[in-house]
C-alpha cells in the first residue's frame, strides 16, 4: 500500500508541476514564449503527451509493476482535478460567465442529474485515448516506411497535430482541459484519415459492394465516388486505374488537391510569380 500511495502522490504532483511549467513559459520572455509555441504542436506536443499520459504509467509499472499502473492512473486523474480547481480559482471572473460545462449540464437535464450525465459521458471518451495514442504512433513509425518505400506524400505534422484552444478567452479548468483533448484528438484523427486515403486508393481502388457503405465512407474517402472502379468491374479495370493514377509518379489519393497542380502551379494560374496554394504536402 505504501508503494501504491507513493506512486499516486508522485504522479499527481508531477501533473501539477508540468502544468505549472507550461503555464509559466509564456511569462518568461521571448525564449519562454518560443518554447511554449513549440510545445503546442508536433513534435513538441508529442513529448508533452508522453510526459502527461504515457510516462507516469510506464514509470509506475517499472517501479511497482501492476500496482504502479493501478496507482498512476488515479494519480493522473487526481492531478487533473487539483489543476482544474486551481485554474478555476485563478480565473474566478470567467466562472461567473457562460461556460460549456454549465450549459451542457443544463441541456442534459440540469441539476445533479445533468451534471452526472455530462461528466460521466465526457470521462467515457477518455477510454478512447489509447486508440488515439496508437494511431499517433502509427503516423510516426509506420507511415514513414510508406514514404520511403512507395514515395507516398509527406505531411508536416505541425499542420495537423497542434493545439490552440488554450488561447480562447473564457475556457478555464474543466472546459479548457477537455477542449484541448478534443483539439489534439481531431488533429490525430484527421492526419490518420489523410494517410489512410493514400493507402486505400493505392492498394485497393475498388468501390464497396454495399452502396450504403459507399455513401457512409465517401466523406472520409472521396475516391469512393472519385475514381475507384465499380465493384462489378474486373481486374483489368483495376490495373488500368492504377496505371492512370500512378503511372506518372504521383502517389496522393486521386482527388487530393496536389493533383490539381501542374509543376507546383494551379491550372488557372496566370502569373508565373504567383505561388501555388499550400496543400499540406511536403514537396519531394
Amino acid at each position: 500500500m505504501d508503494r501504491f500511495l507513493l506512486v499516486l502522490a508522485v504522479v499527481a504532483g508531477s501533473v501539477l508541476l508540468l502544468t505549472g511549467i507550461l503555464h509559466t513559459l509564456r511569462h518568461l520572455g521571448p525564449v519562454g514564449r518560443a518554447l511554449a509555441s513549440r510545445c503546442a504542436h508536433a513534435p513538441g506536443l508529442d513529448l508533452i503527451i508522453i510526459l502527461f499520459q504515457i510516462a507516469p504509467i510506464v514509470l509506475g509499472a517499472i517501479y511497482a509493476g501492476w500496482l504502479g499502473v493501478a496507482a498512476a492512473i488515479p494519480g493522473q486523474i487526481l492531478g487533473y482535478f487539483f489543476w482544474s480547481w486551481l485554474h478555476e480559482l485563478a480565473n474566478r471572473k470567467a466562472l461567473k460567465g457562460p461556460r460549456i460545462v454549465s450549459k451542457l449540464n443544463q441541456i442534459l437535464g440540469g441539476g445533479l442529474k445533468g451534471a452526472l450525465r455530462n461528466h460521466l459521458a465526457v470521462w467515457a471518451t477518455a477510454l478512447a485515448l489509447p486508440c488515439f495514442l496508437i494511431l499517433r504512433a502509427a503516423q510516426i513509425f509506420v507511415y514513414p516506411l510508406l514514404v520511403w518505400l512507395l514515395d507516398f506524400p509527406r505531411y508536416p505534422p505541425s499542420e495537423w497535430i497542434r493545439v490552440s484552444r488554450h488561447k480562447f478567452d473564457g475556457l478555464v479548468g474543466h472546459d479548457l482541459a477537455w477542449c484541448l483533448y478534443c483539439d489534439w484528438m481531431t488533429g490525430v484523427y484527421s492526419l490518420g484519415a489523410e494517410m489512410l486515403r493514400n493507402v486505400e486508393s493505392f492498394w485497393c481502388p475498388i468501390r464497396f459492394d454495399s452502396e450504403k457503405k459507399c455513401a457512409n465512407c465517401v466523406r472520409d474517402f472521396p475516391d469512393v465516388d472519385g475514381g475507384w472502379v465499380p465493384a462489378s468491374a474486373g481486374m483489368p479495370e483495376v490495373v488500368r486505374k492504377l496505371e492512370e493514377k500512378y503511372g506518372d509518379g504521383r502517389r496522393e489519393w486521386f482527388a487530393h488537391p496536389a493533383r490539381l497542380t501542374v509543376h507546383g502551379k494551379t491550372p488557372d494560374s496566370t502569373s508565373k510569380d504567383e505561388p501555388a496554394e499550400s496543400n499540406g504536402v511536403d514537396p519531394k
